[in-house]
């Protein structure tokens, strides 16, 4: 009786813990990760909600010329970012997910989700001089 008990419980912990850490599984209509980026030194943006201008935090981003940047949804639905511009596409984010690190070389620029058209942001650029 004690083995079963035992190994029940293996079982049953076994399960939790696979229930618990995620499948990473992605059905193609996700570009981002389930997990935050490893590199350090990329600016993340966060996407809180379908509140206009209040969407994003931060919002306006500031950041050089070249960094790297990154979204994530820390909202519960799916999102979708595109600069007004047309240079950046995320694909559809899932909630807890996170773009592809890409590195900005235009001077900013305006941003939006294109499920949500209300959500918009903007990223300014600083340059460095010497």
């Amino acid at each position: 009786m004690r083995v079963f008990v035992t190994v029940s419980a293996l079982f049953g912990l076994g399960l939790g813990v696979w229930g618990c850490s995620g499948s990473g599984y992605s059905n193609g209509t996700n570009s981002g990760s389930l997990t935050a980026p490893s590199a350090t030194g990329i600016v993340t943006i966060n996407i809180v909600g379908i509140n206009g201008t209040l969407s994003f935090s931060p919002n306006p981003a500031t950041l050089p010329s070249g960094q790297m940047i990154v979204w994530h949804n820390v909202d519960v639905v799916t999102h979708h970012v595109v600069l007004n511009d047309g240079s950046l596409d995320t694909g559809n984010l899932n909630p807890g997910t996170y773009s592809q690190p890409v590195a900005l070389n235009t001077a900013g620029g305006q941003y939006h989700c294109s499920i949500h058209p209300v959500m918009i942001g903007s990223i300014n650029q600083n340059t460095v001089t010497p």
